[in-house]
């Protein structure tokens, strides 16, 4: 699970909620682990702020004293990423990046991350490789996807795996997605172009419901407005929000969906036909109360017999004389099991040969005890 557009949102939010009229001093102190930059910022009493765009968020350091003295931080969340602001006795374990307020109590406000996949860095501007935030933007993201569909040749990819593209659906994540294409009724892997053409307004109408990028503008912003996510309280167990939020999912996780693995290995909720793109024995990471999800039996491994040779011979003591005269061969009843592939040692030859040397011995022996 994966902080998406509203969580960075609602975490801009945050960081904002907590630093209005709120002076921070000293040095930006980054940990001893994590990778990412040093920030060259240092002032007695500075101030912070903060927006979001999409899966980035934008801190702002502006000095008191020197308001020329700014540093803008461009974040990104990775997997658990998230902004804490708490005492600095109880500061978190896994805080990357902090920043330490003015005042009694002692408080610290920092960017968290437990899986160190998130990261920052000294920027002006966002993302390059990032689109518009379909949230905030909404009439700029509608018009790069519909100038683009038809040109760039990523629409030819399910448009499942197409939603996870930051340049055309910043903010879009793994649930997202699932809702939003679940909401519209597009199967998950057919082509993004189709998916585009078929289910796009051509003109405004009141009476219409919304169409397929509407609804990556309006299903994000239900997140927000709920105020509450699975990620804001990571390790503090099922809490309130939480459940909250699971309310609200209609296909993301819901035991009655199915799920598939798509062709960049993450796993994609939907209902129904999944679509003419689906992977070849696609796989299911999660046990689906549709009939359709049932898992083939295993196949069992065929037992290998250790190859033998059994020779039958009659009674010597009913044999006659006759019967030990030579060249003449008696018959000989063999049953030989194949043996494995892997031990050639010994072929049937060798083995077929070894029993006839055995066979003129014996008769040897016996010819000679009734002379």
């Amino acid at each position: 699970k994966m902080p998406e557009g509203p969580e960075l949102h609602l975490n801009s939010n945050f960081v904002n909620k907590v630093s209005k009229g709120r002076l921070f001093c000293g040095k930006v102190v980054k940990s001893a682990v994590s990778k990412c930059q040093e920030v060259d910022f240092s002032s007695p009493s500075f101030t912070i702020s903060s927006e979001s765009r999409g899966k980035e968020i934008a801190l702002f350091l502006q000095c008191q004293k020197d308001r020329d003295k700014t540093v803008r931080l461009l974040f990104r969340f990775g997997m658990s990423g998230q902004f804490k602001f708490e005492p600095v006795d109880q500061k978190h374990k896994h805080a990357h990046l902090s920043f330490f307020a003015q005042g009694e109590p002692k408080m610290v406000l920092s960017f968290v991350d437990a899986r160190r996949f998130g990261s920052w860095r000294v920027s002006d501007g966002w993302g390059e490789d990032r689109g518009a935030d379909p949230m905030w933007e909404y009439a700029v993201f509608r018009k790069h996807i519909l100038d683009n569909f038809m040109k760039d040749s990523v629409f030819a990819k399910p448009i499942c795996e197409v939603m996870l593209n930051q340049k055309y659906f910043n903010g879009v994540g793994n649930y997202l997605r699932a809702e939003i294409l679940y909401r519209a009724g597009i199967p998950p892997f057919i082509s993004a172009r189709d998916a585009v053409e078929r289910n796009v307004n051509s003109s405004k109408s009141s009476g219409q419901s919304p169409d397929f990028l509407q609804l990556c503008h309006n299903v994000p912003l239900e997140v927000v407005k709920l105020n509450a996510t699975r990620y804001m309280n990571e390790g503090q167990g099922e809490g309130e929000g939480e459940l909250t939020f699971s309310k609200w999912l209609q296909c993301y996780t819901v035991p009655t969906m199915r799920n598939l693995v798509d062709h960049n290995g993450r796993t994609i909720w939907f209902s129904g036909d999944p679509g003419p793109l689906a992977p070849k024995n696609g796989k299911t990471r999660f046990k689906s109360a549709s009939s359709d999800d049932k898992k083939p039996p295993k196949r069992l491994k065929r037992k290998q017999k250790k190859s033998t040779v059994k020779v039958e011979y009659e009674d010597p003591t009913s044999l006659e004389a006759s019967d030990l005269q030579f060249p003449k061969k008696r018959e000989v009843k063999k049953e030989i099991l194949l043996a494995p592939l892997s031990k050639k040692s010994k072929s049937i030859n060798q083995t077929a040969n070894h029993v006839t040397v055995r066979r003129s011995a014996r008769l040897a022996t016996i010819k000679s005890r009734i002379e």
